[in-house]
């Protein structure tokens, strides 16, 4: 373990531009790194981090996933799944579960190509679009908002208003606060459905019944139900947002794979994995360290911060050859951008589904397309990595 001859530090923007030189750094001289900058712990070989996150015993969620609110140690509100342990996340997450099949995720396949057309066809003929504005952060707000039954009017600020909460200064921890989960923007909504019922998730909500803990059932309370749509809204809208940003970068750097893509849209799924793999938008998650653990000859004592690095593990040669190329030919099997164990992200294959349609769609009507860098910004956050713009310039 080494402190000085590598420095990581998560909320240095120049370094989230492109960290995976640093990350390599990371997996061969300190697997297991130590920031006395900013008191955390850090695994970055894929085999620590798969093991890390299947063990919610010892890297506890109940602090949150983020390292500035474990630092917090704020009393996470009922509801948010992402940032509950045993056994209130094994209830909280059954109410979820019913909804996000891939069942009925693979039901929404119309709707959404129906989004994808709305986004792209004003924009043929035009010699460019932004990606992001214009499709990026379209689509998955359409789809998500259509699956709560937020209103389409509302949507853009439902969307919007979580993004920002995501933004940070450069070098600068995220500045958090305790009713960052409170739902009250959907307070409305909510209330509204309470007296007029629809066939939404909003109203699957309002109508569930979890284990009450004495035997019997009970329904959520309405602050559990608030906390619910709020995870839902903002979890629904940046993965995804994020992975069709990467399509976009990565395919313009890869212009024959991509080319490939268009001619033979049968390999569009497994290039999503690897987009997935190659660049994920949530590079990180952090879990409060339950009981003193030895890792790599050291001891990270209990009642500290870990965080494991999944694009460092995502690329780790260990786990993939020549893990840093990209390759729509790879057997990408599982990668940890969704995360593994017991808190594998439930949106996940409604995050592959949106992924897949907007580039089947993307790619039908422009097989080129480069990439105006002067223009692209990765957004200012420490939590996420993806484009906040992305100029597509068409033949």
């Amino acid at each position: 373990m080494t402190t000085e001859a590598i420095h990581y530090d998560p909320y240095d923007f120049a370094l989230s531009a492109d960290p995976y030189a640093t990350y390599a750094r990371l997996r061969d001289e300190a697997p297991l790194y130590f920031s006395e900058e900013h008191d955390f712990y850090a695994l970055s070989r894929y085999g620590d981090v798969e093991a890390g996150l299947r063990d919610a015993v010892t890297y506890s969620s109940s602090r949150g996933n983020i390292i500035e609110f474990i630092k917090a140690g704020f009393e996470m509100p009922s509801g948010v799944v992402i940032y509950e342990d045993p056994p209130t996340h094994t209830l909280h997450r059954a109410v979820l579960s019913r909804v996000f099949t891939p069942k009925k995720m693979a039901a929404l396949e119309d709707r959404i190509r129906q989004y994808c057309a709305a986004c792209l066809d004003p924009v043929v003929g035009s010699g460019g679009f932004d990606l992001i504005d214009e499709v990026a952060a379209a689509v998955p707000m359409r789809t998500i908002g259509m699956l709560l039954g937020i209103p389409e009017d509302d949507q853009r600020a439902i969307r919007d208003r979580p993004e920002a909460d995501m933004h940070t200064t450069d070098g600068q921890p995220l500045k958090v606060s305790a009713d960052f989960a409170s739902g009250a923007a959907f307070a409305d909504y909510v209330d509204w459905r309470m007296e007029h019922p629809s066939d939404d998730l909003m109203t699957l909500l309002i109508a569930a019944e979890i284990d009450d803990g004495r035997g019997g059932t009970r329904r959520l309370e309405r602050s559990e139900i608030l906390t619910y749509v709020n995870v839902l809204a903002g979890a629904g809208n940046e993965t995804t947002r994020h992975l069709i940003g990467w399509a976009g970068k990565v395919l313009a750097d890869h212009p024959e794979q991509r080319r490939e893509l268009a001619s033979d849209p049968s390999l569009i799924p497994n290039a999503i994995e690897e987009l997935l793999r190659f660049e994920p938008p949530a590079p990180f998650a952090a879990r409060y360290v339950t009981r003193d653990v030895v890792l790599h000859g050291a001891t990270v004592p209990e009642g500290s911060v870990m965080l494991f690095v999944i694009g460092a593990a995502n690329r780790d040669d260990r786990r993939y050859d020549d893990g840093d190329d990209f390759d729509i030919h790879r057997a990408v099997g599982a990668h940890l951008t969704f995360g593994f164990g017991i808190h594998y992200c439930l949106g996940a294959a409604l995050a592959r589904l949106q992924g897949r349609i907007v580039l089947e769609e993307l790619l039908e009507r422009f097989p080129d397309w480069t990439v105006d860098v002067r223009g692209a910004q990765l957004a200012p956050s420490s939590t996420i990595r993806g484009w906040a713009t992305l100029p597509m310039v068409l033949p």
